[in-house]
């Protein structure tokens, strides 16, 4: 398959000899016929539709700006003055394996994105990494990297007391109690914050105060490369989550250079394939690893909008085993997740810069994911107004419900 590392939504080709490359693309990959897996697909979707392919969906969010595919299957349904419930309540992966089952024979290929896990499907259809169970294990992963990385101390419990001694025979340091699983930073909290009794195994990691930033590499399972870096922006004061540390959105690029040597020394010591993303914590006494996304990540659309690459081909690419040339900075670029106040009914959302926009009228949930704001811009300072004043809109136009609404920005 020839891929074409350049080409993105809108885009067809800038240059005569990018125009040749983009019809040849197209033309050999017209008939393929590509699955899409995970909580939220519309991103993905949409280069894929703009790749050629014939684009077939199984997702939990079905927002109303997802228009790019084939075939689209959804869990939730929205409708107006109707309550969307919430995420953690209603989804469970193997609904998603459910969904797709009789396009198995369908389809020629699988992208499987956060939510979903490869090891539900064909391996021989899966783009990227086949398993991946032992990479989500936090535990299991920690044990990978230590002795090779700077990673946080970090132990496996079954018991909450267990926590509080560790905690107590060690008073220097602060812990997280974290999910063994999971993502998103639902569940990750201080021990000094923790409410209730975890159900089952969990972990307990040392805190590491410093900048949140990500690595986002590019591997042919043989030679690796780092396509961007960024900082993570962490929200702890989403309503029904205070105190975790949930992820909100990036700003690209992060100007740290030596993450991205440790992100593609990690990738590769894992043998991972196509795109990853590497999650680390830069702190007065140095880099530490905290987790690895061995997928597609959050970030996709911001590699499109500061380098001008569609990321879904040039994973592609990679895991067919060839690598491309490596991006130039263009613009900075801000993903910035907005979570719902409070209890409240949406407006009219179709405003610029605003993505996964949910059904006019629906009722969200006080802390569940109510749109994606995405905005690039050469200038930085500008382009943190230009979030803010989306950020602004969006909360104007919600219908309060319940209770009075807070929140907090970061750019």
């Amino acid at each position: 398959m020839v891929i074409l590392p350049g080409f993105g939504p809108g885009d067809s080709g800038s240059t005569p000899l990018g125009t040749i490359i983009t019809y040849f693309f197209l033309k050999v990959i017209k008939m393929e016929r590509l699955l899409i897996v995970g909580a939220n697909t519309r991103p993905v979707a949409e280069a894929a539709y703009n790749l050629g392919f014939k684009v077939y969906s199984v997702s939990y969010y079905c927002p109303r700006d997802f228009n790019s595919y084939h075939k689209r299957r959804c869990i939730l349904e929205q409708e107006p003055l109707k309550s969307s419930g919430r995420f953690h309540e209603k989804f469970r992966p193997s609904d998603l394996k459910l969904l797709a089952e009789d396009f198995l024979d369908e389809i020629d290929k699988i992208i499987i994105l956060s939510g979903g896990s490869p090891e539900d499907f064909p391996s021989r259809k899966i783009l990227g990494n086949k398993k991946t169970q032992k990479i989500e294990d936090k535990y299991k992963l920690y044990k990978r990297l230590r002795g090779k990385f700077k990673v946080p101390e970090t132990y496996k419990l079954d018991d909450i007391e267990e926590a509080w001694e560790i905690q107590e025979q060690k008073p220097e340091k602060r812990f997280l109690i974290k999910p063994l699983t999971g993502s998103g930073g639902f569940g990750v909290s201080p021990i000094s914050d923790y409410k209730g009794k975890p159900m089952g195994p969990f972990i307990l990691q040392e805190f590491i105060e410093g900048l949140h930033l990500s690595a986002s590499v590019l591997s042919t399972g043989k030679d690796v490369m780092t396509i961007f870096t960024s900082r993570q922006l962490i929200d702890t004061n989403i309503r029904g989550w205070e105190d975790n540390l949930i992820y909100a959105g990036n700003i690209v690029p992060a100007p740290y250079p030596e993450i991205k040597k440790v992100g593609e020394d990690v990738i590769k010591s894992l043998s991972l394939l196509g795109s990853n993303g590497v999650d680390m914590v830069l702190s007065s006494d140095g880099l530490y690893v905290i987790e690895v996304n061995p997928r597609i990540q959050g970030t996709f659309e911001c590699a499109w909008l500061s380098l001008g690459i569609n990321m879904l081909s040039a994973h592609i690419s990679a895991c067919e085993g060839e690598l491309i040339n490596e991006p130039q900075r263009k613009k900075y670029t801000i993903k910035r997740i907005v979570y719902a106040p409070c209890k409240c009914q949406v407006g009219d959302l179709n405003l610029p810069r605003v993505y996964d926009i949910p059904c006019d009228g629906s009722i969200i949930e006080a802390g569940e994911p109510l749109v994606t704001l995405l905005d690039s811009h050469e200038n930085l300072n500008t382009l943190r107004g230009n979030i803010k004043d989306s950020f602004e809109q969006v909360i104007g136009r919600l219908k309060i419900l319940k209770r009075r609404p807070y929140y907090t920005q970061e750019y």
